[in-house]
């Protein structure tokens, strides 16, 4: 059984969740633009323009990499964060699995609504 047609698991549901959960806050997602421009960016460069503080920007990115997000390496003294794109597509999966059985369901639904409609 090839993966994208795999059951998620129990484990999966979870990490799946903790992704989304991880999306739903808008500094969140700001967040996460700044780092898909590709660029490992420090809590001070993502916390530039913003009207956060750097300990309210260090909890969002803990948020994000708790979810697989983001990942963090330790530079000197800083602490370098750059975007996990895997992660990003696993929820982008879960979402297609999602509009498939919805595609499903609504075409069962029109099938039965126009079966009926011509007896």
């Amino acid at each position: 059984m090839s993966s994208s047609r795999r059951k998620p698991t129990r484990e999966s549901d979870r990490q799946q969740a903790a992704i989304f959960a991880a999306l739903g806050d808008e500094t969140r997602l700001k967040l996460l633009a700044k780092l898909s421009e590709g660029r490992s960016l420090s809590i001070s460069r993502l916390a530039e323009n913003s009207p956060l503080t750097r300990q309210a920007i260090t909890r969002h990115l803990l948020v994000l990499q708790t979810a697989g997000l983001v990942r963090g390496v330790r530079q000197g003294r800083e602490n370098l964060f750059q975007l996990e794109p895997e992660a990003l597509n696993e929820a982008r999966q879960a979402l297609d699995r999602i509009s498939k059985q919805w595609d499903q369901a609504l075409a069962s639904l029109k099938a039965f609504v126009e079966n009926d409609e011509t007896e």
